[in-house]
């Protein structure tokens, strides 16, 4: 029985261990490769900045643009983008999902940054994708 229960642990750890392997972030170098995929060519400051990667690059049609860019997904938000959300739906989102003291809202580089207190009530600063409204970064 002792030796089932031991099997059982070290499956569910296993598989813990690969839900999190999932998780992580992707690298400079990944992202780097993503951008290329994405269409965008002479990207150059790369950096970790505010929960998101950053760049700077040219679109498809060549015009120059400032990228931020999803850390587990690798997808780039340019900044001359229209947002599909409005601020009531993010205020309305953040709340369902617990998050108070929702205040300065800006849509900048196509994306959404927002302060607020999240369910532990901490403060946090978030980075939200303006298509769909998922978080994609925090700090």
């Amino acid at each position: 029985m002792q030796k089932k229960a031991s099997l059982i642990i070290a499956l569910a750890l296993g598989c813990a261990g690969t839900a999190m392997a999932q998780q992580q972030a992707l690298t400079q170098r990944e992202v780097d490769t993503q951008l290329t995929q994405q269409g965008y060519t002479d990207v150059h400051d790369l950096e970790f900045q505010d929960g998101v990667w950053t760049a700077r690059a040219r679109s498809a049609d060549g015009e120059r643009v400032k990228l931020r860019v999803d850390p587990m997904t690798g997808k780039a938000y340019p900044n001359k983008q229209i947002s599909l959300i409005s601020e009531a739906d993010i205020r309305s989102s953040l709340s369902v999902q617990g998050y108070t003291d929702v205040h300065d809202l800006d849509f900048l580089h196509g994306i959404w940054t927002v302060r607020a207190r999240n369910t532990a009530g901490v403060r946090v600063s978030l980075q939200i994708d303006a298509q769909s409204g998922r978080i994609i970064g925090t700090n």
